[in-house]
């Protein structure tokens, strides 16, 4: 069987941490932030956690699990 190839529109959006959880990026960052307030800002610059299911998902289609 050979090899699995690294899905890379998800490697892009996606990282597997050294603990293996899957960190992704939030969505709605990138303009009309004017309209927004502080608390939901502040919160959109952290990443986020994939859970579950789509978590494993996603780390098989990284190539790392």
């Amino acid at each position: 069987m050979p090899k699995a190839k690294t899905k890379k529109s998800v490697a892009a959006r996606m990282k597997v941490t050294k603990s293996g959880k899957v960190k992704r990026w939030h969505a709605k960052t990138s303009h009309m932030m004017v309209r927004r307030d502080r608390k939901m800002k502040r919160k959109l610059r952290k990443p986020g956690l994939v859970h579950g299911a789509i978590a494993r998902t996603m780390k098989r289609l990284l190539g790392k699990g």
